[in-house]
């Protein structure tokens, strides 16, 4: 049966004035006229995103929403009711948030961290701000170096609050973070370590060496860009070199340290510079 709040491929059955039908496992799905892409035939197969109407219709769109079934976002709140608040969703239909899933009653304008979800009394889409029986770290599904997808999910006293994978909660320490992150973004990160309790450890970036070679490619380049020499060392504060080359002080000596055994760079006094430059330090 096709699922709701899911994207699915399906074939164009019959045209009608108002629209498209689409085969829906023996099912004819619409897909309004508003959402129908040019030039389409019988029998071509549609990547459309199913959910339920106002009249609680399974219907088709070719509208992309913000998050999906077992995704995380961070949505504003359209209207609040006294039975919930709805979001903006991406779609015509706003998504609809109830009071018994919210953490503190919602305003209208705010942001707010929400998991997707089929309601089982309703079987519509449905988000929630209560995470705990979707997202857990009672049973692991990465391991230690690993690549994920994070969602910046809160701030506490140690750092950030990640979801990891839509699955998991992890924590990105401040010490490891070198860019300002708000609550809602998205971004690319490993696993640094997995604790015994299952907690997890988060890095922003990629893992270990892959992460180092992009880094010292991109340290090559601005050399070039500058003549052979960069006002940089293992001695610059942490700020500087993230704000210059966007880089942790711990992956920038990584790199440093790899491209002096390669003889690619040498070190002045107040800066690094390529070997086929002229070995000299620039006037100040």
């Amino acid at each position: 049966m096709i699922a709701a709040g899911q994207y699915h491929n399906l074939r164009v059955v019959k045209k009608v004035e108002f629209g498209l039908y689409l085969d829906a496992e023996g099912v004819e799905l619409l897909l309004p006229k508003r959402f129908v892409p040019k030039n389409v035939k019988d029998n071509d197969i549609l990547r459309v995103f199913v959910y339920h109407d106002s009249e609680n219709r399974m219907i088709a769109t070719t509208q992309a929403p913000k998050a999906i079934v077992g995704e995380v976002a961070s949505l504003e709140v359209i209207s609040v009711t006294k039975q919930g608040a709805f979001l903006d969703w991406g779609l015509m239909k706003d998504l609809f948030l109830p009071l018994s899933q919210q953490k503190l009653h919602v305003l209208k304008g705010q942001f707010v961290p929400v998991y997707v979800f089929i309601d089982s009394q309703t079987g519509r889409v449905a988000a929630t701000e209560k995470f705990g029986q979707y997202i857990n770290n009672l049973e692991l599904t990465v391991t230690e170096k690993q690549e994920v997808d994070l969602f910046v999910y809160r701030k506490t006293e140690l750092g950030y609050e990640v979801v990891v994978n839509n699955k998991h909660f992890g924590l990105m320490h401040f010490g490891d973070v070198f860019r300002d992150l708000h609550i809602g973004d998205r971004l690319k990160g490993f696993i640094k370590k997995v604790r015994t309790d299952n907690k997890l450890d988060i890095m922003p970036g990629e893992a270990g060496y892959k992460r180092v070679e992009s880094e010292t490619e991109k340290i090559l380049r601005l050399l070039h860009e500058k003549n052979g020499y960069l006002p940089f060392h293992d001695k610059s504060e942490p700020s500087e070199i993230y704000d210059y080359f966007g880089m942790s002080k711990k992956t920038f000596k990584m790199a440093l340290g790899g491209l002096y055994k390669q003889k690619r760079i040498t070190f002045a006094k107040s800066g690094i510079q390529l070997m086929d430059i002229d070995d000299h330090e620039p006037a100040d």
